[in-house]
C-alpha cells in the first residue's frame, strides 16, 4: 500500500535545486517524488520506505528536509513580514544596494571619477561581491561538492569572474593607476579593448539578483496567503455543555459527541449537527456565498462558519484533521505541491540548461579570442552569457501561477485537486450534470397549491399541514415547511393514522381530514375526485412531482404539488456553460418526466433519465468514445464512478465524501454558477502558466546570442535576468484579481 509523505525542503535557491532533490529521491527503489521550488515542499509516494531514509537522501544532496509543522495554530509564525529568512534577505539587499549604488555611479559617470576613485570603488564593491553574494557562492560550493551545477553556480561564477578580473587589472594591470577613467555603455563594442574594471558589474548584478530573489520570496509568501488565511479561519475556543453548565475550552480539546453552544456573532468551533435552536449561518469564508444559510435542528454545520442569528446547540461530529476546514486545507496544499505536465517540460530543460550555458560562455570566450578580439571583450561576452542565461523564470513559471490560482480558488470556494486538472479544462467540450442536488436543490418543496371549488388557499394549507404534522415522510416535511414559510400555523391532529405508501388521516378541529394519492382517496374513501383535481394531479405527476390530494368532511378540497425544485442559479449557469463552449447534458436516475421538466426549465436539450450508477458510468464512457472531452458534475455516492471516469470530475461541496474523493474539483458552495467560475479560473491559471513559460523561454533564446556576440554589458544582463523572474511572479499574481462572472 502506497504511503504519501510531504516534506519541507530547506536550502533550495532555484529550480535546479528542486530538480536535484527530486532526482535524488526518485533514485530510491519504489519512490515517486515531486519537488516544488515555489512551495519548498516535496510530495513523496514511498511504500515501505521510512521517513528517515527520505530525509537522509535529501541531506546527501546538500539540502535539509523535515516533516511539515501543523498548519493551524500560530498565524503569526507564518506571516510573511515575520519570516526570518525574508527579513535576512531584505537586510542583505539593503546593505548591498547602499554600497553598490556609489560604485555604479562612480563607474558610469566620468565627472565623478576623482583621482584614485577606483580604490574607493573596490572598497565598497568587495563586501557586496563577497558577503552580499554569499548565498550564491555557498549554494554553488555545496552543489560543486555534489558534482552538480545550478543557477546559483552561474551567478557565483559570473560575479566572481567580474570581481577577480577587476582585482587583476587593479593590482597587475593599468586600471590601478591614478587618473584612470572609464564609462559604461548599454552594449559592448566588439573589436575594442577597454582595459576597464568590472566592479560595478560584480556589485550591481549581485544587487539586481538579490532584489529579484527578495521580490520572489515576498510574492511566494503572498501567493500562499490564501491558504494561510483559510487555515486560520477556525475558532480558537468553544463553549461546551458539561452537566448542564457552560464551560469555555480550547477548540483542540473537543471530541466527537461534545455539545457546544454557539451564540450570535460567534464562530462555530467544529463540524457538527444542530440539536437545538435556529440561526442564519454565514459560510462566505468557506463557500464564497454572501447570503447566510438558515439552519435548524437536524441540519449539519461546518466549523469556522459564523452564526449571525439565534443561539445554537450543536453536537460535534468531526474534530481536528477530520473537519471540513482541515480537509479543504489539505486539498489546496496537495494542489500547490504537484506539477503540471508543462512544468515537467520546464524542469527537464532547466536540468540540462546550466552545463549548456557554461559551454556557451566558454564558446563565446574562445570565439572572440580566436577572432582576434581583446581579452577584455571576450571576457565581457562570457560573463554576460553566464549572468543573463539563468533560467530562474522557468522554474517559477508554473508553481507561482498554480499557487496564486489555487489560493484564489480556495477563497472563492473552488478547490482544485492538483495541477494535472488544469490541462483537461482547456479541452472540455461537454459538461454532464447530475440532476438531484446539482441542478436542483435535492430537497422536497411545495411547488403549487390548487384549491378546489370555494376552498380558500390558506385553509387548504392549514388543514393539510395539520394532518401531515404527525408524519415523518419527506413530503409531509415539505408541506410543513411551506406552511411555516407562509406563516400558517398547523393545528394539532387527533387520532392520527398513517397508511404507508398511500396517505394519512386525522381529526382536526372536528373535521375528518385525509391526504394522499388520488386513487387511494377514490378507492379507500369512496370520494369523488373532481376533474379539476385529477388534472392538477396529472400535471404534477407528468413533471415528476408528487401530487397530494387533500379532502375533509367527505369532499376533495385541493391538490398540493410537491417536488424537488430547480436551484435559482441553474438556468444562468447553463447559459454560462454554453458561453464557455460547453454542451450541457442532464444525467439522472429520476423518471423521464421529472428529468425533461428540469431540463426544459434550465435550457438543456440532451437528457438521459432513469439510469443506474452503472448506467451513468456507461453514458460517460460512450460520450468519451464519441470523441468528446467530458466534465461530470455530481454530488452523490451514485455519481462517484462517473466522476472518476470523466476527463474532469467536479463535485458539489454539499455532496457525499465518496463523490468529493472521486472528483478533480470541488465546489464548496454547491452553486452551479461557481462551477462555471471554476472552469474559467482553471483555464486562466493554465493560460498564465503557458504565458509565463513562453516569455521565460523567449527571454533566454533571445538574450543568450546577444550576450555571446558581446553586445550586452554584464550590468544590463544582470538587471534583465532579475527582471525576467520578477515579471513571471508578477504576472502570476494577477490571478489574485480573478472575479466570479
Amino acid at each position: 500500500m502506497s504511503t504519501a509523505v510531504d516534506l519541507e525542503i530547506g536550502g533550495m535557491t532555484c529550480a535546479s535545486c528542486a530538480n536535484r532533490v527530486e532526482r535524488k529521491l526518485n533514485k530510491i527503489d519504489g519512490v515517486t517524488a515531486s519537488v516544488n521550488y515555489a512551495t519548498e515542499k516535496a510530495h513523496v509516494d514511498a511504500p515501505g520506505v521510512d521517513v528517515a531514509t527520505l530525509i537522509a537522501a535529501v541531506e546527501s544532496a546538500g539540502y535539509t528536509a523535515a516533516l511539515p509543522t501543523p498548519p493551524v495554530g500560530s498565524p503569526a509564525d507564518d506571516a510573511a513580514p515575520g519570516d526570518p529568512e525574508l527579513r535576512a534577505l531584505r537586510q542583505r539587499l539593503i546593505i548591498s544596494a547602499s554600497l553598490a549604488v556609489p560604485v555604479a555611479l562612480l563607474s558610469m559617470i566620468p565627472a565623478l571619477q576623482f583621482t584614485n576613485w577606483q580604490w574607493l570603488a573596490l572598497t565598497l564593491a568587495a563586501p557586496v561581491a563577497v558577503w552580499g553574494a554569499w548565498p550564491f557562492h555557498r549554494a554553488a560550493a555545496v552543489n560543486a561538492r555534489h558534482g552538480a551545477a545550478t543557477m546559483d553556480t552561474l551567478i557565483s561564477v559570473g560575479v566572481t569572474a567580474a570581481f577577480a578580473w577587476s582585482l587583476y587589472t587593479l593590482f597587475f594591470g593599468m586600471a590601478g593607476m591614478p587618473g584612470m577613467q572609464m564609462t559604461v555603455t548599454l552594449f559592448g563594442t566588439p573589436g575594442e579593448a577597454s582595459g576597464e574594471i568590472y566592479l560595478e558589474v560584480a556589485a550591481a548584478v549581485t544587487v539586481f539578483i538579490l532584489g529579484g530573489r527578495y521580490l520572489e520570496a515576498r510574492a511566494k509568501a503572498q501567493s500562499g496567503a490564501a491558504l494561510r488565511a483559510l487555515l486560520e479561519l477556525g475558532a480558537k475556543d468553544a463553549v461546551v455543555l458539561r452537566s448542564g453548565t457552560e464551560v469555555r475550552v480550547p477548540v483542540d480539546t473537543l471530541v466527537p459527541g461534545d455539545r457546544i453552544v454557539v451564540r450570535p456573532g460567534e464562530k462555530i468551533a467544529s463540524d457538527g449537527l444542530v440539536l437545538e435552536g435556529a440561526s442564519a449561518v454565514d459560510a462566505s469564508m468557506l463557500t464564497g456565498e454572501s447570503v447566510p444559510v438558515e439552519v435548524g435542528p437536524g441540519d449539519r454545520v461546518v466549523g469556522a462558519t459564523l452564526s449571525v442569528g439565534g443561539r445554537l446547540v450543536i453536537e460535534v461530529t468531526r474534530v481536528g484533521a477530520d473537519t471540513e476546514l482541515a480537509r479543504l486545507g489539505r486539498l489546496v496544499e496537495e494542489a500547490q505541491t504537484g506539477k503540471a505536465a508543462v512544468q515537467r517540460l520546464a524542469d527537464r530543460v532547466s536540468a540540462v540548461f546550466v552545463p549548456v550555458v557554461f559551454g556557451l560562455a566558454l564558446l563565446a570566450f574562445a570565439g572572440w579570442l580566436l577572432s582576434g578580439a581583446s581579452v577584455e571583450l571576450a571576457f565581457t561576452a562570457a560573463v554576460a552569457t553566464l549572468i543573463i542565461a539563468c533560467p530562474c523564470a522557468l522554474g517559477l513559471a508554473t508553481p507561482t501561477a498554480l499557487m496564486v490560482g489555487t489560493g484564489r480558488g480556495a477563497q472563492l470556494g473552488i478547490l482544485i485537486r492538483g495541477p494535472q486538472v488544469l490541462e483537461p479544462t482547456r479541452r472540455i467540450d461537454t459538461i454532464v450534470l447530475d440532476k438531484t442536488g446539482t441542478v436542483t436543490t435535492g430537497r422536497m418543496r411545495v411547488v403549487a397549491a390548487t384549491p378546489i371549488g370555494s376552498t380558500a388557499a390558506g385553509e387548504l394549507l392549514r388543514l393539510a399541514a395539520g394532518v401531515e404534522s404527525g408524519s415523518e415522510h419527506p413530503v409531509a416535511q415539505a408541506i410543513l415547511e411551506h406552511a411555516q414559510a407562509e406563516r400558517v400555523v398547523a393545528p394539532s391532529p387527533e387520532r392520527f393514522v398513517a397508511h404507508a405508501g398511500f396517505g394519512v388521516e386525522a381529526v382536526i378541529d372536528g373535521h375528518a381530514v385525509v391526504a394522499g394519492r388520488a386513487s387511494w382517496l377514490a378507492e379507500a374513501w369512496s370520494l369523488d375526485v373532481p376533474a379539476e383535481a385529477v388534472a392538477a394531479a396529472s400535471e404534477a405527476e407528468a413533471s415528476g412531482r408528487t401530487a397530494i390530494v387533500v379532502a375533509w368532511d367527505g369532499e376533495v378540497r385541493g391538490v398540493l404539488s410537491v417536488g424537488d425544485t430547480v436551484k435559482p442559479s441553474s438556468a444562468q449557469a447553463i447559459a454560462r456553460f454554453r458561453e464557455l463552449g460547453l454542451r450541457p447534458v442532464l444525467l439522472t436516475g429520476d423518471n423521464a418526466g421529472a428529468a425533461h421538466a428540469v431540463a426544459a426549465a434550465v435550457g438543456i436539450d440532451e437528457v438521459h433519465a432513469g439510469v443506474t450508477p452503472q448506467g451513468k458510468l456507461d453514458v460517460i464512457r460512450a460520450l468519451i468514445a464519441d470523441g468528446r472531452t467530458v466534465a461530470m458534475v455530481g454530488d452523490g455516492v451514485n455519481d462517484a464512478a462517473a466522476l472518476a471516469a470523466a476527463d474532469l470530475g467536479i463535485a458539489m461541496g454539499g455532496g457525499t465524501d465518496a463523490a468529493i474523493a472521486a472528483s478533480d474539483v470541488t465546489v464548496v458552495s454547491g452553486d452551479l454558477l461557481v462551477v462555471a467560475d471554476a472552469i474559467r479560473l482553471a483555464r486562466r491559471t493554465l493560460g498564465t502558466i503557458k504565458g509565463n513559460l513562453f516569455w521565460a523561454f523567449a527571454y533566454n533564446v533571445a538574450a543568450i546570442p546577444i550576450a555571446m556576440l558581446g553586445l550586452l554589458n554584464p550590468l544590463i544582463a544582470g538587471a534583465a535576468m532579475a527582471f525576467s523572474s520578477v515579471f513571471v511572479v508578477t504576472n502570476s499574481l494577477r490571478l489574485r484579481r480573478f472575479r466570479p462572472a
